[in-house]
């Protein structure tokens, strides 16, 4: 019996997940557990796989953003009428913001002629932003793509068509932020010869290194050129999360500077037998200090305050996409080498995208760090529902009075941001007093 094939809830603040590539085409046979299709959500990308077994008789949605438990696909026997399922039952896709006010009977008339669609009046093409990132890729001009989804829009499939299959994807590895920047300077990747994936970095020394031999005329054009490219599912959802929590925390941020001689130390000492690194220590430091300050490890559910007995320390990873943030459960209940390992592992799972939705929720503090950038202060954002953040900045060699003297002492800032609903500045200042007591002293930890 048919089914249809709804997007799944993947984690428990998932609302919406966008759809970019589909493992299998209509008419295929597929076995239950295997790969249907990939989605992205604001945490990690997903393979979705298939619950029962048949034929992948209808594709609702190609490719796109949907609503949660909206149908994206009909999976039943060969033969069997599945019009009852149709019926009514196509999700509300979140269209592409440069589809916006793109005339139907436009995109619809150029599907119905065969022909690429162009707009008549030559405004934007109906394309997804994957068929945009696709089309990049593989240097295949847009408006000569005949596009087969709803309207005539262009699907990446379509594009892949275009191109005549020549396995141009399979030739040139290369991340989706590489891809878009490689559309926006208008470099083909595969002229890049380069052994293993493509990154960002290598289309921007690509581009520079161009640059000295183009001819001073093409350079002023190429700079005056304007290049619109979609935000892809993470920093959408950044972008979101952020600003939401900028509306709902009043918050402030405090600065503190600390001496970390005794940290040094302490990691010297431990280098035989682990190999910690400062975020590590601070990440114990802060789970030990949040149990003496619950304010500063709760949430707020309307007028109440959530309390914790327990901290669970979010890290956050830089990625080329964008931010993620895995989450150390428990840390404050585990020692300096548990934690230094879970930490180490998150990370590698995020640069590699193959963290669970269990990994990546649940934190009740987070811990971000720009110190490898240089960073002497910035104000972290809250990560919601939490209501503090703690930004760790660089290490810097600075000149100090001790005893009357004037020695030179590694010092850094540490910079919290907190809700005011939760946390008066009183209570923070004494939480960031007690950071710095563990951290110039860390023997204290022992107690």
């Amino acid at each position: 019996m048919a089914e249809l094939i709804v997007m799944p809830k993947l984690g428990l603040t998932m609302t919406e997940g966008t759809i970019s590539n589909w493992r299998k085409a209509e008419g295929d046979t597929v076995a239950q557990g295997e790969i249907l299709f990939d989605v992205e959500t604001d945490k990690i990308s997903n393979e979705v796989e298939a619950k029962l077994s048949g034929v992948l008789r209808k594709i609702i949605v190609e490719e796109g953003t949907v609503d949660i438990f909206r149908p994206v696909a009909v999976i039943g026997d060969a033969n069997e009428d599945i019009s009852a399922l149709l019926g009514g039952g196509v999700p509300a896709v979140v269209p592409a913001p440069e589809q916006a006010g793109t005339p139907a009977e436009a995109g619809a008339a150029a599907a119905a002629a065969g022909e690429a669609a162009v707009p008549a009046d030559g405004g934007r093409i109906i394309a997804s932003p994957y068929a945009k990132k696709t089309a990049a890729l593989l240097s295949v001009d847009l408006r000569q793509v005949r596009g087969s989804g709803p309207q005539g829009r262009i699907t990446a499939g379509d594009v892949r068509d275009a191109e005549g299959g020549s396995g141009a994807v399979a030739k040139v590895k290369i991340s989706p932020a590489a891809a878009i920047e490689a559309a926006a300077l208008g470099i083909d990747p595969s002229g890049l010869h380069k052994e293993g994936r493509i990154m960002k970095e290598d289309i921007r020394s690509f581009a520079a290194a161009s640059s000295k031999t183009a001819v001073q005329p093409a350079v002023q054009a190429a700079v005056q050129e304007i290049t619109r490219v979609p935000m892809n599912s993470m920093r959408r959802i950044i972008a979101k999360r952020m600003l939401e929590s900028q509306a709902v925390s009043p918050a402030v941020t405090y600065n503190m500077r600390l001496d970390t001689t005794a940290l040094g130390v302490l990691r010297q000492q431990l280098k035989d037998t682990l190999k910690v690194t400062y975020t590590d220590l601070l990440v114990s430091i802060a789970a030990k200090a949040l149990l003496e300050f619950p304010l500063l490890n709760c949430s707020i559910e309307g007028t109440e305050f959530v309390m914790r007995n327990y901290a669970n320390i979010g890290v956050a990873v830089g990625l080329e996409e964008g931010l993620i943030v895995p989450v150390v459960k428990n840390a404050s209940h585990k020692g300096l080498a548990e934690i230094s390992q879970e930490v180490k592992r998150l990370a590698a799972g995020a640069r590699n995208n193959s963290l669970t939705s269990e990994e990546l929720t649940g934190g009740t503090f987070t811990i971000t760090n720009l110190g490898m950038y240089g960073m002497e202060s910035f104000s972290p954002i809250i990560n919601q529902p939490e209501v503090a953040i703690l930004g760790v900045n660089a290490i810097v060699d600075t000149p100090v009075a001790v005893n009357g003297e004037i020695v030179i002492r590694p010092l850094m800032n540490l910079s919290l941001t907190a809700d005011h609903r939760a946390v008066d500045g009183a209570v923070a200042a004494q939480f960031m007093q007690k950071i710095k007591a563990y951290a110039e002293k860390p023997a204290l930890l022992l107690l």
